[in-house]
């Protein structure tokens, strides 16, 4: 459903940037740098770009940090996974490393992205664009028959994607039409998927809300990912994996760290679980239940947005000497580092150049060794803003979107409920907001009246009938 505003104002998510103190555009000092850099950069000497590699992304994207090529060796898989190199392009205390650290990250609006790095870098020089020769980091990573990760090796070298594929394109050619890059992903997915189950990973995949431009106009919906979507982000998992038991095994590095769900969480999600009238086997773990449900059962995806507060804690965890008391993200089942988006993330560029001088058997350059410590501080200031951003568009486009509503009734599904008040979804339009009530069925719909509606505030309140 486009959103047509009925009176007022439209929509201003320029507003919603300066509200929230998102970084504006880059000083002449920086996008200075970020040029000489581009036209300065220096290719490795080690020759890939025979490798037909593509790239998978959103339609449109021109930040292409990843491009993969699959293929069976043996009886097992050869991943091959190209990262975009940004160290060759950002000089360590340049401005340009500075202005990237103050963002930390890539923001996404829906009508623009405020990028981590100048897009002469980061859409431009650095993006592993196809047909263009690039500086690269290569991850070549052996599987056996299972899709368990038997060796890894990274090193810096020129690659040269064939295509630039999008998420519904290459959906549409699953069953034969996939270039020779692909044509292994959904198999090698699949068995991945596997060994996160088998290690209890807490994937809820929950569809996500969504504000899409739709023809001059903005459509709220909630999508869920597409196959080849989770398939794709296997590789990108299997990638973090071993560049974090790499880390591990020399005791120096940068973790992303989930805690393991605790005995209470565990016991209240059976509780909402029996409520639902969903089967707990006895001695199941959260993960193998999760994996089981059906995105598309009301009951089921009730479950799910409660299982969402198993997964908290998430944290940046840096060591060098020795290996940190907490290793494991609960979510992928295994200990992970992020290293595969550096255009849109800082922390990634710090991890890559440590496992590079790890897998070459050197020192870790003092720049990234030095940095490990300071980078959570860095991350979380930037995570904060993004979750502050993403929640904030989904918020002013419902309350704009439902402005001149008030009194009309909607159909909603119950998320969660407590005594006097729950969490619903409407049918139609896609919003999510508290609902007055009591006792409401948790995963049954029922019918809300549109009480509020307040753009100023982004605030969306209902009653039950």
């Amino acid at each position: 459903m486009a959103l047509h505003r009925v009176a007022g104002a439209p929509l201003d998510f320029a507003a919603l940037r300066t509200e929230l103190a998102v970084p504006g555009d880059f000083s002449r000092a920086v996008l200075a740098e970020a040029e000489l850099a581009a036209a300065r950069v220096e290719l490795p000497d080690d020759d890939a770009t025979d490798l037909p590699l593509v790239t998978v992304d959103p339609a449109g994207s021109r930040d292409l940090d990843q491009a993969v090529h699959l293929e069976r060796s043996g009886d097992g898989y050869l991943v091959s996974y190209a990262i975009a190199d940004v160290a060759s392009f950002v000089a360590a205390g340049s401005e340009l490393d500075l202005e990237s650290r103050r963002r930390g990250q890539t923001l996404y609006f829906p009508d623009t992205r405020v990028p981590q790095l100048p897009p002469r870098i980061s859409e431009d020089a650095a993006s592993l664009l196809p047909d263009q020769v690039r500086p690269a980091v290569l991850w070549r990573i052996t599987l056996d028959p299972h899709g368990v990760a038997t060796g890894a090796d990274v090193r810096r070298a020129r690659v040269r994607s064939r295509a630039q594929l999008d998420y519904v394109g290459v959906q549409a050619m699953t069953g034969g039409a996939l270039p020779e890059a692909l044509a292994l992903l959904e198999e090698i997915g699949r068995k991945r998927q596997a060994v996160a189950r088998a290690h209890h990973a807490i994937n809820l995949d929950l569809p996500q809300q969504e504000v899409e431009p739709d023809g001059g106009h903005w459509r709220l919906a909630v999508r869920a990912p597409l196959a080849v979507e989770d398939y794709n982000a296997e590789i990108s998992l299997l990638t973090g994996a071993c560049a974090a038991q790499l880390m591990l095994a020399h005791r120096i590095g940068l973790l992303r760290t989930v805690p393991a769900p605790q005995s209470g969480g565990v016991e209240a999600l059976r509780r909402v679980a029996r409520g639902l009238g969903i089967g707990w086997p006895a001695g199941a773990a959260p993960g193998d239940v999760l994996a089981g449900l059906d995105r598309r059962n009301p009951h089921h995806v009730a479950l799910l947005d409660h299982a969402a507060s198993l997964l908290r804690g998430a944290a940046y965890t840096p060591f060098d000497g020795a290996a940190p008391e907490r290793t494991e993200h609960a979510g992928i089942g295994s200990p992970y580092a992020h290293v595969t988006a550096p255009l849109r993330r800082l922390v990634d560029r710090f991890g890559t150049e440590v496992c590079l001088a790890l897998s070459a058997g050197i020192q870790v350059p003092a720049w990234a060794r030095d940095a490990l410590p300071q980078l959570p501080a860095l991350m979380a200031t930037s995570d904060h803003l993004s979750h502050a951003a993403d929640r904030a568009v989904v918020d002013a486009t419902e309350a704009w979107l439902l402005a001149g509503r008030i009194g009309e009734t909607f159909r909603a599904l119950v998320i969660d409920a407590e005594h006097a008040a729950a969490t619903v979804l409407l049918d139609e339009p896609a919003v999510r907001a508290r609902c007055a009530g009591s006792d409401l069925p948790v995963g049954e719909h029922i019918t809300a009246r549109l009480r509020e509606a307040d753009v100023a505030t982004r605030t969306v309140r209902f009653e039950a009938v």
